[in-house]
């Protein structure tokens, strides 16, 4: 029997291991920058294993490095295991225990694929060549996300190349989606806060409204996409949450705002923090309030390596994987996603695994409601195995 089939095989026994460790990292969900309960659950899963642990960051992020003695390229294969802010809304035997929080984005089926794949690749090792770090990455979620302060710890140092997956519940069980160049968007978020001068809504002459300047920034930025972008280029403005709660008879002294940026251009990132920043010093002209504007870019645009990205889908085609009914170029996605910094640095691909549960219901990433179909940890972990194999003996 060839690697790739006894690796499958491997795999195919393990699926209800997979299966297993999911379910219990979906009970025991936590939030970004606070999983210090699932890297410990994690690494006890290597501890007996024959391979190297190390720790990277600032955060609970580490590695499993796996050495097979013989020359070659470095592949590095991540994961992310943090959890989000969400009531889960579900019947489950395994639902989250953890008021408030929940797996809500599929990370915990990402480190249950990944942790098994490894598994195997461990006991493979001697007949592999080159290496294998598998990162264990925590804080996807929120900025600045986990992955900067690995790599600022050097996690990459002689890797080679990355690859990623995530599951997609919009996406069919079956199927593996793709896309060359840019290929997630970059986001950024902002705070701002106009202050006025309050009074009594019977004399509003007196006063200096907030609720109002708020209000015509607002409308506003719905200029910048309309008249500021190429109609070619991509980009969103989002407010997201407009913070002026008072009394009925009251005119408001301050507001506070939140917005959300997505763009697919470093160039448009660039012009919409510009736009924001006109908007909000006319708005203070206009009607006489003061702004505390907190900007953040963070996450940059996720760009999959087209060299690379070919090589993981021609080996995809080739292995002609039984669960696997199509890969196919998807196009880009509208979420941003922090694996873009290992991108910006090493070329890389990162690539999608349908999870749409057998009813096609819909189960939104982020939502309450957010369930995958778990026959897509199997697909996942065979799609990256393939990738793997193929990197590291046709190198």
């Amino acid at each position: 029997m060839d690697l790739q089939n006894e690796l499958m095989h491997h795999l195919e026994d393990s699926e209800d291991e997979m299966i297993e460790i999911r379910r219990y990292l979906h009970a025991h969900p936590e939030i970004s920058f606070k999983e210090k309960q699932t890297a410990a659950y994690i690494k006890k899963f290597y501890r007996d294993l024959d391979c190297q642990i190390t720790d990277y960051g600032d955060g609970y992020g580490f590695v499993v490095d796996i050495d097979s003695g013989h020359s070659g390229p470095k592949l590095g294969l991540r994961a992310d295991f943090d959890a989000l802010a969400i009531q889960e809304d579900n019947d489950l035997s395994f639902k989250s225990q953890v008021p408030g929080v929940m797996h809500a984005c599929g990370h915990d089926g990402h480190t249950a694929y990944l942790m098994v794949l490894a598994k195997h690749l461990i006991a493979l090792k001697d007949r592999l060549k080159g290496s294998i770090r598998i990162i264990h990455q925590p804080a996807e979620e929120v900025s600045p996300g986990g992955a900067q302060s690995m790599i600022a710890d050097d996690v990459l140092k002689n890797v080679d190349n990355v690859v990623g997956i995530h599951v997609m519940s919009s996406m069919e069980t079956g199927m593996i989606g793709y896309h060359f160049g840019e290929t997630q968007t970059g986001r950024s978020n902002f705070t701002v806060k106009f202050t006025g001068k309050g009074g009594h809504a019977s004399m509003p002459h007196l006063s200096n409204d907030a609720i109002v300047a708020g209000s015509y920034f607002v409308t506003a930025l719905q200029t910048i996409v309309a008249r500021r972008i190429n109609p070619f280029d991509t980009a969103s403005v989002t407010i997201g949450s407009f913070d002026g709660v008072g009394s009925y008879n009251a005119i408001k002294e301050s507001v506070t705002l939140k917005g959300d940026v997505r763009v697919m251009k470093e160039s448009t990132r660039k012009l919409v923090r510009k736009q924001i920043e006109q908007i909000i010093h006319g708005v203070e002209s206009m009607f006489g309030v003061t702004a505390e504007l907190d900007y953040d870019d963070n996450y940059p645009v996720l760009v999959n390596d087209p060299k690379l990205t070919d090589q993981v889908v021609t080996s995809l085609k080739a292995a002609n994987l039984p669960e696997v009914t199509e890969v196919s170029d998807c196009g880009p996605q509208d979420p941003s996603e922090d694996f873009a910094y290992f991108a910006q640095k090493v070329p890389s691909c990162f690539f999608y695994v349908g999870c749409m549960t057998d009813d096609h219901a819909n189960h939104p990433h982020h939502s309450p409601d957010f369930m995958m179909n778990e026959k897509c940890l199997l697909i996942a972990a065979k799609a990256a195995g393939t990738v793997t194999l193929n990197y590291l003996m046709h190198a």
